[in-house]
């Protein structure tokens, strides 16, 4: 009964955006030539993963956080400059609240474009 207390403010449509600006940190340049750095893949995954946590904070109950455990289907699909602005849309499609654990679709833009797609898994746990 615990368990099921603590998920009841997830629910599967919850969605949000989350903009990030791309930063000479979040970049790699695999041509070596000047101005050819894009946004890189770990990065792009750090970013989505960001905004699943931005999504889910709000909703935790007091003491608990979650944990990433799973990245699927993960695409990559076009480049980012550094300076652009992408956009990542969640949204919850799984909530199971005997496991306490949430899953998401996961889609970066950037200027309408799609650039990224993954699902992705997180677990609540406890931080006593």
């Amino acid at each position: 009964m615990e368990n099921q207390m603590t998920m009841d403010k997830f629910k599967t449509g919850q969605s949000t955006k989350v903009d990030f600006v791309i930063t000479p940190e979040m970049s790699t340049n695999r041509t070596g030539k000047p101005g050819a750095d894009v946004l890189s893949t770990p990065s792009l995954l750090g970013l989505m993963e960001g905004a699943c946590i931005k999504l889910t904070e709000p909703f935790l109950p007091e003491n608990y956080s979650t944990v990433g455990y799973a990245v699927d289907g993960l695409r990559h699909l076009a480049p980012t400059q550094v300076g652009e602005t992408v956009t990542i849309t969640i949204e919850v499609t799984d909530v199971d609240s005997k496991k306490m654990r949430l899953g998401f679709k996961i889609e970066a833009t950037e200027n309408g474009k799609t650039i990224g797609v993954a699902s992705h898994k997180r677990a609540l746990i406890s931080t006593l």
